[in-house]
C-alpha cells in the first residue's frame, strides 16, 4: 500500500503541474450544462491522470467526472474515482481553491485518497487505516464537541444563494471552493466542519 500511495501522490502532483501551466493564462471554457464549466486544463489533467494511474493498476476501474463513464468498471474489484480539477469555477475566476481528487475503491470501500491544492501546494492524503496527512505530517479533525462557534467550510456558490444566512449567527462562515479541498480541510483539521445541501456525485466527495 505505501508504493501504492507513493505513486499515486506524485501521479496528482503532476497533474496538478500541469493545471498551473493554464492557471491565470489563456484556455478555453464550455459549459457542459448550466453553471457546469469545463476548461482545457480539466481534459488535460483528466488524461494525465487516466494514463498514468490506469497504468499503475492495469486491471482496476475507472470513473471521472471529465470521461464518459464505462459500466464495466461495476464489475471491477478496484476502481479509481477521479475529480481532476475539482473547482473549476473558483479556477477560472483566478482563485486558488481548486483541488486534484484521486481515490482509490475496493469493493465498494475506499482505500486511499489524495487530494492536491496545485496553487496552494497543498497536499492532503490517507488510508483505510484512518491515518490522515497534511503537506507530510500526521493531521487529525479537530475536537470540537459544539456545533456553536465552530468554523465551517461553506460552498461559495450556497452562500451566493443565501442557503447559509439561517447558519451566520451560529457558526463563523469560512467561504471556499472545491467540495474535496474542503473535505481534506475538514479532515486535516483545519475548520470543523462543511457540509453542502446540494447533491454530489463519487468523484466529489471519495477521495475526501
Amino acid at each position: 500500500m505505501e508504493a501504492l500511495l507513493n505513486d499515486t501522490i506524485e501521479i496528482t502532483k503532476a497533474a496538478g503541474a500541469v493545471i498551473m501551466q493554464y492557471y491565470k493564462s489563456s484556455y478555453d471554457v464550455k459549459d457542459k450544462s448550466r453553471d457546469n464549466p469545463v476548461t482545457d486544463a480539466d481534459y488535460a489533467a483528466d488524461s494525465l491522470l487516466r494514463q498514468r494511474l490506469t497504468a499503475r493498476l492495469p486491471k482496476a476501474g475507472w470513473l471521472s467526472e471529465e470521461t464518459i463513464d464505462q459500466p464495466d468498471r461495476l464489475k471491477k474489484e478496484k476502481v479509481w474515482i477521479v475529480d481532476p480539477l475539482d473547482g473549476t469555477k473558483e479556477f477560472i475566476s483566478g482563485v486558488p481553491e481548486f483541488a486534484v481528487s484521486v481515490a482509490l475503491v475496493e469493493c465498494g470501500q475506499p482505500i486511499l485518497g489524495v487530494i492536491y491544492n496545485p496553487a496552494a501546494d497543498e497536499l492532503f492524503y490517507g488510508t483505510r487505516s484512518g491515518e490522515i496527512f497534511f503537506n507530510g505530517s500526521r493531521a487529525q479533525v479537530t475536537d470540537r464537541a459544539q456545533l456553536e462557534g465552530a468554523l465551517v467550510d461553506a460552498s461559495r456558490s450556497e452562500c451566493n444563494r443565501g442557503e447559509f444566512d439561517s447558519f451566520k449567527k451560529l457558526v463563523q462562515i469560512h467561504i471556499m471552493g472545491s467540495t474535496a479541498y474542503k473535505l481534506a480541510r475538514v479532515a486535516a483539521g483545519l475548520c470543523d466542519a462543511t457540509w453542502s445541501r446540494g447533491p454530489k456525485n463519487e468523484w466529489d466527495v471519495c477521495a475526501g
